[in-house]
């Protein structure tokens, strides 16, 4: 750009230098297109590109003009238009000395005083004489027949295309932000131009679309046209050449000079669409509303679902932890044990995962030294069975799911996490996904559970608008919001294919590992042989040739040894070599290097591999272990509604259920469901019916078990303690819970006595029965899912009985055959339903101690007064119902006997006597005894009603 000035500068200097050369040199413009890009905005980075080469394609054009010597010519500047693609070229010329008489004395005056070579003498059509006009078209057709004779004029993308014109007008060399555009306004300073005359003008430059004629316009404010050229390359031009130029408007036949003239302002025109877009999208939502969801679905089905697969992959293998990276396990190897579980604390003192402190193979080396201390000791034989099963189901391919049941604090999870805490396992704990209140809260929930992200739940308010939009506008929803079980199987579906994507990094890895032990495993027995070769005198590197020579010229190759050196040397142990402790003579450790290496000595010095099994069957039984092991785990834990299940939690379950079976059936993960009531695998078996599912049952541990575990638990703590008779009873009564035992060792390792523990949990469980199965008030009953008559009848049967028929309790008052009830306080562990052959048989309490927990609230007087007086009157309420039945039913009876009486003969009174009176008679006996009965149970209930109200009438 600086050299481009003082060219212009330099030429400018020698303009007034020539510019009196004579009384017919003139002065002109031209403009070259195309030595430029045209420039279309400010993003348009071509025309800085071409800036580049400016000072060379300006020193080239104009070593081309200056080769036209007609009429003197003589380039005075060169000024660069790159917004326009162009370049003024001001230059100088003489007339003809035969066309001097032919000139106005008032140029011939104003030559005669300097001109400045900045200001626009360029000459008009109005003042211009025909033998100017005539000398600027020669030297223009003159300058294009040279630039085609030297093939082209200079450009910047080097297509020599561009052309030389006339300046017709005033060049205006302006350099603000309106850039090239089809359009162009032409202003007119004067009276309206004719449309042909402006056709005739503009033609020369390039086609023209279309040309509009001056419309009304206010007062002061000139008038304008509009033309549309099909390039934006004519434009330019003619914008350059002809602005500023001044024609005759309403030419007179009498005296052209006498004609009006009309000066032309030519700018670009921008179409004027305002809110174009907008206005376009929102008069056609059929089209736009379809189309948006199309982008958005593709966009997150490109975009983010390969992101969220892979944060779930990353969730599921601890790309994230640093416990699991390679330096960090090198560090617990190299440094002490106790200064990285120090700083591991100290870094992670606010983190979740502070009990990770310790690294993978640390933490998995600790756990089976416990449990093989537990096995040998017999505390959790009553899980082996359970842990066989689990690891049987976990060394095949899946093919169903497992169910693993149990009363809450069994030790389901605990047992869960020491099998397969090596493993790669997706968790999903529903229990925090019950705790959602609202469908975008659910869909979060689920996505921290399974690592999906992101995930953007605040959308769904939004989308769920935009749907009820898209009705008002084009009468159906269009799809921007989803329902919550489109939702949550779009989001498994996801962690789907992330799943399906983990065995093949594990298989991956395997197989690098296992061919690094393979390449160490042949570079050790490769060694073997040349140690052997080496003893033996027979090994020989072939690399000394290059220095000795070959053959009979070799001066250290083989052959130089004596036979008897080796035995001199070695003397009785040549030929024996020590391999992994055994003695072997020569020809042995050949051998069982070559062996190593998969090759076998024929016994004539030759070599050969082993030939490979056909198919491999050899190998396959490692292939499917590698596979299986290679398979994720995923752990549905906490799988059972909530006692205030919605619609949404049912969709959950639902959506988990199938996904559970999509992946058993499909082999891509083996799927554990863990749930604290049996009856909950009736939603899996929907999802899968075509198999069974492998139910597992974990059931509390025997008396002896939970002692010896309590009794191991307290050593491993330095508590050294014997339990008298009384103190094993007390714990005898917390039975095999594994909570309850886990809050026993809690207290006792705190100071606390047996015996004060023990009755420390029962009060505990007094407390929370009283709440869980009665509430707190009459309103808070009112939500559970069962009557306090219910619970109560079952709490004093199971208060005398270790456990109770089920079919009794079902068909007895309050229950009356209503089983829903029963369900429900299993769901809540309260009791536990034992089956035989699949069907309920026993009712037992929900956790072993419970039971004392029974016997407690029942010789409470206070409560137990309160419920009796409660449950009596729902009795004596049923009795009295009864009794008004049965008082109807003979009323009825009556007007039977009365009807039959008024209607027979004497001798059908007779008969009727005999059968259909007897009938009579029987039913209203029958309904007199039930009566009876009733009446009298009414009368027993209400004494006894009269002494509870007297035992709440005491003070405590």
């Amino acid at each position: 750009m600086l050299a481009a000035k003082r060219i212009r500068r330099g030429i400018s200097l020698s303009s007034r230098r020539f510019l009196h050369d004579g009384p017919n040199t003139r002065e002109g413009w031209l403009f070259v297109d195309s030595v430029f890009p045209v420039q279309l905005g400010v993003w348009d980075v071509r025309s800085y590109i071409s800036r580049l080469r400016q000072d060379t394609l300006l020193s080239e054009l104009k070593a081309k003009l200056s080769r036209v010597q007609a009429h003197r010519f003589t380039i005075l500047e060169l000024e660069p238009h790159l917004k326009d693609g162009g370049v003024f070229v001001h230059f100088k010329y003489a007339l003809p000395d035969t066309g001097e008489e032919d000139s106005n004395p008032a140029e011939d005056s104003a030559g005669a005083h300097p001109i400045d070579s900045t200001s626009s003498t360029t000459s008009r059509s109005g003042d211009q004489t025909p033998q100017e006009r005539r000398v600027l078209h020669e030297l223009e057709r003159l300058l294009n027949e040279e630039a085609d004779n030297a093939g082209g004029l200079p450009s910047w993308n080097g297509i020599r295309r561009g052309n030389v014109w006339l300046v017709q007008g005033s060049p205006w060399r302006e350099d603000m932000n309106r850039f090239a555009f089809p359009m162009l306004r032409v202003s007119f300073e004067g009276p309206d131009v004719p449309e042909q005359a402006l056709y005739q003008l503009f033609r020369p430059y390039g086609r023209i679309q279309e040309l509009t004629m001056p419309t009304v316009v206010p007062a002061g404010t000139p008038r304008s046209s509009v033309i549309t050229f099909s390039r934006i390359r004519p434009a330019a031009i003619a914008r350059n050449v002809v602005h500023g130029l001044e024609i005759a408007s309403t030419p007179s036949a009498d005296n052209a000079a006498k004609a009006t003239l009309t000066r032309l302002r030519i700018a670009y025109q921008k179409p004027i669409r305002a809110h174009v877009i907008r206005d376009w999208t929102a008069n056609h939502p059929r089209i736009v509303i379809p189309v948006i969801v199309f982008l958005l679905g593709s966009i997150t089905y490109t975009v983010f679902d390969p992101v969220r697969a892979m944060m779930v992959q990353a969730k599921m293998q601890n790309w994230f932890d640093f416990h699991e990276w390679t330096l960090y396990k090198w560090a617990c190897n190299m440094l002490p044990t106790q200064l990285i579980s120090y700083l591991a604390s100290d870094s992670h003192s606010s983190s979740s995962k502070k009990k990770r402190s310790l690294s993978a193979a640390m933490r998995a080396q600790r756990s089976k030294e416990l449990s093989s201390d537990l096995e040998i000791q017999g505390v959790w034989k009553e899980r082996q069975e359970v842990e066989r099963t689990i690891r049987t189901y976990l060394d095949d391919f899946p093919t169903t799911v497992a169910f693993l049941h149990g009363p809450q604090g069994s030790g389901k999870s605990r047992l869960l996490e020491t099998m397969i805490q090596d493993s790669d396992r997706q968790v999903a704990k529903n229990k925090y996904l019950q705790k959602a209140v609202s469908d975008p809260q659910l869909v979060g929930a689920l996505a921290r559970q399974t690592g999906y992200w992101p995930v953007f739940t605040f959308l769904d308010s939004m989308s769920s608008l935009l749907d009820l939009a898209s009705v008002g506008l084009i009468g159906q929803k269009a799809g921007f919001s989803s329902s919550l079980p489109d939702q949550l199987t779009q989001m498994l579906s996801v962690v789907t294919r992330a799943l399906q994507a983990t065995p093949a990094s594990h298989i991956h890895a395997a197989a690098l590992k296992r061919a690094r032990e393979e390449q160490d495993e042949e570079r050790k027995a490769e060694k073997n042989i040349v140690l052997h070769k080496i003893r033996h005198g027979t090994w020989h590197d072939g690399r000394l040739d290059c220095v000795a020579g070959n053959g009979v010229m070799s001066e250290l190759g083989i052959g130089d040894e004596a036979m008897g050196v080796l035995e001199d040397e070695y003397g009785d142990d040549v030929g024996v070599v020590e391999i992994a402790g055994e003695a072997l003579t020569e020809p042995e450790a050949m051998r069982e290097a070559m062996m190593e290496l998969g090759r076998t000595d024929r016994g004539d010095g030759e070599v050969e591999r082993p030939k490979e099994k056909k198919n491999g069957h050899h190998r396959q039984p490692a292939a499917d272990a590698e596979a299986i092991s290679a398979i994720p785990i995923v752990i549905i834990r906490n799988y059972s509604p909530s006692n205030k299940a919605g619609g949404s939690k049912e969709d959950l379950l639902a959506a988990l259920a199938q996904w559970a079976a999509g992946l058993a059936e499909n082999r891509i993960a083996h799927v554990i469901v863990v749930s604290d009531n049996r009856e909950n695998a009736k939603r899996l078996s929907k999802a899968i019916p075509s198999k069974p599912l492998n139910s597992i049952a974990l059931s509390d541990a025997d008396t002896s078990s939970a002692l010896s575990f309590v009794k191991q638990r307290l050593r491993d703590s330095d508590i050294e303690v014997h339990f008298t008779k009384s103190e094993t009873e007390l714990v005898e009564r917390l039975g095999g819970r594994a909570s309850d035992l886990e809050s026993l060792i809690h207290k006792v390792t705190n100071g606390q006595g047996v015996a004060e523990a023990v009755e420390d949990i029962v009060v505990r469980g007094v407390s929370e029965l009283r709440k869980n199965a009665f509430g707190d008030d009459v309103d808070d009953s009112k939500g559970l899912a069962w009557s306090r008559e219910q619970a109560w009848a079952v709490l004093k049967l199971l208060a005398k009985k270790p456990e109770v028929s089920y079919y009794e309790v079902l068909i007895e008052f309050p229950f009356k055959g209503d089983e829903s009830p029963l369900r429900n306080m299993e769901h809540a562990e309260l009791i536990a339903i034992g089956t035989v052959n699949g069907r309920p048989s026993t009712i037992r309490p929900g956790k072993p101690v419970y039971k004392y927990v029974f016997e407690r609230l029942v010789k409470d007087p206070i409560f137990q007064a309160n419920q009796d007086i409660a449950y009596n009157n729902k009795v004596i309420s049923s009795a009295e119902t009864t009794i008004n039945l049965c008082e109807e039913e003979l009323g009825t009876l009556e007007n039977i006997r009365e009807q039959e009486a008024r209607t027979r003969g004497w001798g059908d009174w007779a008969f009727g006597w005999m059968w259909g009176m007897r009938a009579c008679d029987a039913r209203a006996a029958y309904l007199f005894d039930k009566m009876g009965k009733a009446g009298k149970k009414v009368e027993v209930l209400e004494r006894k009603n009269e002494e509870l109200r007297k035992v709440l009438a005491t003070v405590e």
